[in-house]
């Protein structure tokens, strides 16, 4: 069986070695945090102690980075990309701009290596239980060859396109919808604290209406909770996905007003609190209104 290497043991990229060793591949991990690397080796990874000591071992290498200069850096930089055994391949699960998809996979054509631009949806509750839906982008010989690795991490895996930025183009589309909804909750959870909705009733509603999804449930059964902090979902991560979704549609002069307005909502709440996680952006409007939603009776700050 192949060995599988993973770059980024976050929150995303430990969930993905997680359950690529559950399924019995050899897993070899990286990561330039030492806490992260010792995690994962807590939990039987093999660890290295550079990007080119990952594709010295391995076959198929997962990119679980932040943004599209770190995945540049890992591919070309620091020696992935000149370091693996022609016939490997790259697995872009990093969300980063079409771009910047493209421009790799414009450099790695000079390398006999396949990659797949596979951004993925699920969040961290889907990366550590394996169900995350891929997005994903290349040729179908190079999707076959990894088929049972990328079902290793995924419940759900689209071919959406052959060219690098494809993945990335469909990952924008979804992302504007997630912003929108995540803004659109968080409103109507500040209506109906300063109403005076107890939050287990709106959530009850919420959840057995038309409206209700596992992004709606889910930012409203934390924000009930005042779980605002420490749930694997940074506000960093979605204020990132917006900009990239508006920057394309920029580009391709489409209007997003929707999602426009999540951005200014998440702006406000990376701002007034940059450690939270999404939930957070409520926070910011519950100051304004000077109620809080809970799961019993509101509060009055």
């Amino acid at each position: 069986m192949k060995k599988v290497g993973v770059i980024g043991l976050g929150d995303m990229g430990s969930g993905l070695a997680k359950n690529l060793l559950r399924n019995g591949f050899d897993t070899i991990g990286y990561d330039l945090s030492s806490e992260r690397i010792s995690r994962f080796k807590s939990f039987g990874g093999e660890t290295a102690k550079s990007v080119i000591d990952v594709a010295k071992k391995a076959e198929t290498v997962f990119v679980m980075v932040m943004t599209g200069d770190q995945a540049k850096a890992v591919i070309f930089d620091d020696g992935l990309a000149d370091h693996l055994v022609d016939g490997s391949s790259i697995i872009l699960t990093a969300t980063v701009r079409p771009s910047e998809a493209i421009r790799i996979g414009d450099r790695l054509k000079s390398f006999e290596l396949d990659f797949i631009d596979s951004p993925v949806s699920g969040g961290f509750p889907g990366a550590q239980s394996g169900t995350l839906t891929l997005m994903a982008s290349g040729t179908k010989m190079a999707l076959k060859k990894n088929k049972k690795i990328m079902e290793a991490v995924s419940e759900t895996i689209h071919h959406v396109g052959l060219k690098p930025g494809d993945g990335q183009i469909v990952k924008a589309c979804l992302q504007s919808l997630i912003g929108s909804i995540f803004s659109a909750t968080f409103e109507a959870a500040t209506l109906a604290a300063k109403a005076g909705v107890p939050g287990e009733v709106l959530f009850k509603v919420f959840s057995t209406s038309g409206a209700g999804s596992g992004v709606c449930n889910t930012a409203l059964q934390n924000i009930i909770n005042r779980k605002f902090q420490g749930t694997g979902s940074h506000i960093s991560t979605m204020y990132k996905d917006l900009t990239i979704s508006l920057d394309l549609a920029r580009e391709l002069g489409v209007p997003l007003h929707t999602a426009s307005t999540a951005m200014q909502l998440f702006q406000a709440g990376k701002t007034r609190y940059p450690k939270g996680d999404n939930w957070v952006v409520t926070r910011v409007l519950e100051e304004i209104v000077g109620a809080e939603l809970h799961r019993g009776k509101e509060k009055i700050s």
